[in-house]
């Protein structure tokens, strides 16, 4: 069948997805915006709900474009691009040395620095350094992270010891790391930091804050004794992981001592794929999802209540709201996996060749362009304008007046970049995120079943996904702050 007829018979269930998703969007819209690393849209020259069509409209052209001009697998064993640059044997020690260093003062500052929180570099370092700058960098960079890794510098310089005075054979050779294991580690790391971030009482203290930075690096320590430096580090550290996977999304590829260029999204499908990979993803856009759903009118209606409940069972009132948003968290990420689940079940259906774990599996990259455009969209204001603090921050990390490089009276211009502008990249950066999940799922599927119309018939399920995450993820930067 010619793929334009193909497109006219299945266009109603594409208007009827697009339209439920855009209507309830555009019913659910509140008046005003406001949320943690977000901001306001007042004063936008557009109406909101508009958004949420164009929105909309860009993903179904996307999906009609993919069908009818992507006929062929592009980003599938992608060969090695050009090579940039050779990078010098001693780059790597150096920045392991660099990481090491920040995350010394880091925890110095924490534990020695006022305990005023706008005054100690602990919490900018922690929040918005480390949280949200180094994720932007490693997707359109390649993984940073890896050389500044503080506790794997750490790892290799008590190798590099041990290798030399004999003691490391007194340890022995690694643990195999257990395959059913995969990522979960990752998993558990991100769900406890979302926990510290978005509702831990002292998620601002800078002693606390520095104390939870050194156990997890000793957690780290451990990690890679038992199980090798470089495995552990690919697989059980929750922030090397999760940095690489935002990595495949760059253009440049970090290999064997040098950076070369890749077609961009290329990189995600070389992604190993191994249980915990899926549930890492889904937690990575939950946790961004509670953080927005946290300050709108739903979150704040049912929250008190469940609150209550846990003081009627005696706990304190910290206690309780400390319950009550891990659950909320929780909720929140097994909804988005259930928008995966039920993109993946509707692949299914296509052909009975392919079982939903298998597809659930193969597609999975698929949801990293979501979360990181998830992450830009909702924390790209805090970024622009507490990571301005961080040059007055860095000549006082400790609070006490300190000028040390002369940057320590520096203000944040809070009007660097207009409202308007923030709301503009957080909005491209959602549809953005969502377009390239959908070319990528295209991508997969024409390798998957190997039939164009087959591949565009599988790919409405994934424009359901889409749709329905753009939607949320514009209704999220909309929420009521009352």
């Amino acid at each position: 069948m010619p793929l334009c007829a193909l497109a006219r018979r299945r266009r109603p269930g594409i208007t009827a997805t697009l339209a439920f998703g855009l209507t309830a969007t555009a019913l659910l819209w509140p008046d005003l915006a406001s949320a943690h690393g977000l901001v306001g849209r007042a004063y936008l020259p557009f109406p909101p709900w508009l958004f949420a069509w164009a929105a909309g409209a860009v993903l179904i052209v996307s999906f009609v474009g993919l069908g009818r001009l992507w006929s062929a697998p592009r980003l599938e064993h992608p060969a090695l691009g050009r090579r940039l640059l050779r990078l010098p044997s001693w780059l790597d020690p150096a920045c392991g040395l660099i990481g090491v260093t920040l995350f010394a003062l880091t925890i110095y500052s924490g534990v020695r620095g006022s305990q005023i929180t706008t005054d100690n570099l602990t919490p900018t370092m922690v929040y918005v350094v480390f949280w949200v700058a180094v994720p932007i960098l490693s997707a359109f960079l390649g993984d940073v992270f890896r050389p500044f890794n503080p506790w794997r510098a750490i790892a290799r310089a008590i190798a590099w010891v041990g290798a030399r005075t004999g003691t490391s054979d007194l340890v022995g050779a690694p643990l195999a790391y257990p395959d059913w294991l995969g990522r979960w580690p990752a998993v558990i790391g991100i769900f406890g930091f979302a926990w510290l971030e978005l509702v831990f009482i002292n998620r601002d203290d800078p002693s606390t804050l520095a104390l939870l930075a050194a156990g997890y690096a000793l957690v780290q320590l451990v990690g890679m004794a038992f199980f090798g430096i470089e495995r552990w580090s690919e697989r059980g550290d929750a922030f090397g992981v999760t940095f690489n996977l935002y990595a495949h999304l760059a253009p440049l590829e970090h290999r064997e001592g040098a950076v070369y260029w890749r077609r961009p999204l290329s990189g995600l499908t070389e992604i190993e794929t191994m249980p915990g990979t899926a549930p890492l993803l889904c937690t990575m856009i939950g946790t961004t999802t509670f953080d927005g759903a946290s300050n709108g009118p739903v979150w704040r209606s049912v929250a008190p209540s469940v609150i209550g409940d846990f003081e009627h069972l005696g706990l304190s009132g910290p206690a309780a709201l400390e319950i009550t948003g891990a659950l909320g968290i929780l909720l929140c990420i097994l909804l988005c996996a259930g928008v995966y689940w039920v993109g993946i079940r509707g692949m299914q259906s296509v052909s009975g060749e392919h079982q939903t774990r298998e597809l659930g599996t193969r597609f999975v990259h698929t949801i990293i362009p979501i979360a990181f455009g998830y992450l830009l969209a909702h924390y790209f204001s805090l970024l622009v304008t507490q990571g301005q603090a961080t040059a007055s921050l860095i000549s006082d990390p400790l609070g006490t007046g300190a000028n040390i490089f002369g940057t320590a009276k520096l203000q944040v211009d809070w009007g660097l970049i207009s409202a308007v502008v923030i709301w503009y990249v957080q909005v491209a950066a959602l549809v953005g995120g969502h377009v390239s999940g959908l070319m990528v799922a295209h991508d997969r599927a024409l390798v998957v079943y190997g039939d164009v119309e087959e591949a565009a018939e599988s790919q409405r399920w994934m424009l359901l996904v889409m749709v329905t995450f753009t939607c949320f993820g514009l209704w999220l930067l909309s929420a009521v702050n009352t």
